[in-house]
């Protein structure tokens, strides 16, 4: 069991990472708020699934060529911070819409859309930043050993996966709350904009710092 215990750094830095506020953040508490917890839900495990993949791509040494071929990683910063400005577009679209409220006829679900579109959303919210990759991978260099164990790899990313979903529950428990809506639903406006100025920021960020 010893033999596993290089986990418990990589799981600390993983779980300071994740909680750091960023673009992921903000569109899990938006969804939250705005829709419902089910898509937070949804939303969460599309995060998680995004980490998943940066921590395999990170474990075969792909995250190398990121850092070394700058074009690449040029291109995927691009493209990051472009679907970033979609999403902020997205936000200040809906600023002016009114809070939908879910009947007896029409579940919040058919009224916001799929899970599954919420769960498409947040995975390709968290691949929007190829800096991910190279976060992650510079974890795993600073902790695996040599020769990892048996089953490391599987083990690794899943327990990206739980550290990421985890995460974004809770904030999604949190914010699709009575209160936390109530409080949504009467300052919509001023927060959608806040969020699409805050996400299209980021976005030029992404594109632009090294």
């Amino acid at each position: 069991m010893h033999d596993y215990l290089f986990f418990i750094p990589i799981a600390i830095a993983l779980g300071v990472g994740v909680i750091s506020p960023g673009p992921s953040f903000i569109f899990v508490a938006q969804t939250a708020m705005q829709k419902s917890r089910a898509h937070g839900i949804a939303t969460s495990l599309g995060m998680g699934t995004g980490a998943l993949i940066y921590s395999l791509v990170a474990i075969m040494g792909l995250f190398v060529v990121l850092q070394t071929v700058p074009t690449l990683y040029l291109i995927l910063k691009i493209i990051g911070g472009l679907y970033l400005f979609y999403i902020a577009y997205l936000m200040w679209k809906s600023a002016n819409n009114p809070l939908e409220k879910a009947t007896q006829d029409q579940s919040s679900t058919n009224q916001h859309g799929s899970l599954g579109k919420a769960y498409v959303l947040g995975l390709f919210t968290q691949l929007s930043n190829p800096k991910t990759a190279i976060v992650i991978g510079g974890i795993f260099m600073a902790f695996l050993p040599e020769k990892i164990p048996d089953y490391s790899i599987p083990l690794l990313s899943m327990m990206a996966f739980i550290i990421d979903a985890g995460w974004y529950m809770i904030v999604t428990i949190a914010l699709s709350t009575s209160k936390a809506q109530n409080i949504y639903t009467r300052f919509k406006k001023i927060i959608n904009r806040f969020a699409s100025g805050l996400m299209g920021l980021l976005g030029l960020k992404l594109i632009f710092n090294q």
